[in-house]
């Protein structure tokens, strides 16, 4: 048992695979199928994107002639901030307000905070229907947006933010069923693949 587990492939054993495109494409439409019957059966939910444009204004804060790092760190640590503001329970309560889920619910992985930093944030919402996922993603950003306008502690006055994106929000599946099939053909193949190397060496 550990010799045929020790053994790498010989050299053979890879060629026949490869001449083998039966076992590949055989693979492929296994897992393939597979993959489309868990993407019917199970689907993704639906995802809305809102958009948010956050400029610090660095250049007003610390003069040209001062380094990058230094302008790295300052950005860091207040987006670090406005981090902390968006996942926080008053904005978080503002989003319960609008949408009646509780907060517990939309912390349990509904809602995603993509590419924060100086420039464009989008607020993820995903919900099992388009409508809900769409109020999430609308209700999230607005709350964010108004939780800043109301001055909290520790924020840059010199700190703008405005919407560029609140209404007719992007809103379609989290994963296409291309994805699906397309991850499931690898999977199916690379898996039949090892499996016949295996049985190969077994009985080698």
């Amino acid at each position: 048992m550990k010799k045929w587990m020790l053994r790498p492939p010989a050299h053979d054993d890879l060629l026949r695979l490869l001449a083998a495109w039966r076992v590949w494409i055989g693979g492929a439409l296994v897992g393939a199928a597979i993959a489309t019957i868990v993407y019917l059966l199970a689907p993704p939910p639906y995802r809305a994107q809102a958009t948010v444009l956050v400029d610090q204004n660095v250049e007003q804060v610390i003069p040209q002639e001062q380094t990058d790092l230094r302008k790295y760190t300052y950005l860091q640590r207040e987006t670090d901030k406005l981090v902390e503001i968006a996942w926080s329970d008053q904005t978080l309560l503002r989003v319960t307000a609008q949408t009646g889920l509780p907060i517990a619910r939309l912390r349990d992985g509904r809602l995603h905070l993509s590419q924060p930093s100086d420039g464009g944030w989008h607020f993820l919402a995903d919900a099992p229907d388009p409508g809900t996922a769409y109020a999430l993603a609308s209700a999230w950003a607005g709350a964010f947006v108004g939780e800043l306008q109301s001055k909290p502690a520790g924020i840059s006055a010199l700190l703008e933010i405005n919407f560029t994106q609140q209404q007719n929000l992007p809103t379609q599946k989290a994963a296409s069923l291309g994805i699906y099939v397309f991850s499931g053909s690898l999977l199916g193949i690379t898996l039949l693949m090892l499996f016949l190397l295996l049985l190969d060496w077994k009985h080698a």
